[in-house]
């Protein structure tokens, strides 16, 4: 099986340049229905679902491979390198922004621009850094989703997403995780609530963009602070958006995030 069916790729738009959206945590790229298809005039756009999302190929899903976020970069160089992506755009929401950062270190060529919605290099605080959770609410969360995957998505979901007066919102969410087969959403939210990936963005060579929502029980808004401080070709842009998935509840206010951006240079 090639890597475009192996991750459900679909491309769109006849633009030399690549941008590349990859996913959050149990969802796929559907999520980006309401952001991609405003670049398709100037951009190749490429969506793809992570192994174990969406739909990609299941039996391609290796417990071992994915237990850290590094399986999943190494995905999307193989990727990136099997549709001849080369100083493309990587646009990458939640968890995936650390997985761009990691890939843009091991293939520096892939990408000139990263793109990073509501990106978190370590969800757990520690001396002297918000991360947003304490050790036991990480491991609380973890024993909920391992106990009862259908609760923790219905109870989370809406959480994450925010906009409380929009509950349709929620609901897609919700929706999304449930369709997420249990086992590998356990190993994925492990990967992810546990990684620590700070000393992963020293030394990107891309120039990047952290969008960061005002009000994110995710990811805070130290936590957006904190990685633009430490890219060092960076900018922060705070959106006017409440909840962790602005590509749906402001999709309007994240394209013209990406726009301005990408049209001119690096404010720092």
């Amino acid at each position: 099986m090639s890597v475009v069916q192996r991750h459900n790729v679909r491309q769109a738009g006849a633009g030399a340049t690549a941008m590349v959206f990859a996913h959050g945590f149990g969802c796929d790229q559907n999520m980006w229905r309401f952001v991609a298809p405003a670049f398709e005039d100037e951009y190749r756009t490429i969506l793809f679902d992570h192994i174990g999302a969406g739909g990609s190929d299941l039996s391609a899903y290796d417990a071992a491979k994915y237990a850290s976020l590094d399986g999943y970069a190494d995905d999307v160089v193989a990727l990136c390198r099997g549709l001849s992506v080369a100083g493309g755009v990587f646009v990458g929401h939640s968890v995936s922004a650390m997985i761009g950062v990691l890939a843009a270190k091991k293939a520096p060529e892939l990408f000139e621009s990263l793109v990073l919605v509501c990106p978190s290099p370590r969800y757990l605080d520690d001396d002297g850094y918000v991360g947003g959770f304490t050790r036991p609410q990480v491991e609380e969360l973890l024993e909920f989703l391992d106990t009862n995957h259908m609760g923790w998505s219905q109870a989370m979901a809406p959480a994450i997403m925010g906009n409380a007066d929009r509950p349709d919102l929620g609901e897609e969410l919700t929706n999304s995780f449930c369709r997420t087969d249990p086992d590998i959403a356990k190993r994925f939210a492990r990967a992810t609530f546990l990684a620590d990936n700070r000393a992963d963005l020293a030394g990107v060579e891309a120039r990047c963009l952290v969008i960061q929502s005002s009000e994110d029980v995710i990811a805070p808004q130290e936590v957006g602070a904190y990685v633009h401080r430490h890219l060092a070709n960076s900018e922060l842009v705070l959106l006017d958006a409440t909840g962790h998935c602005p590509n749906l509840s402001a999709p309007a206010e994240t394209i013209a995030a990406i726009q301005a951006f990408l049209q001119g240079p690096s404010r720092g």
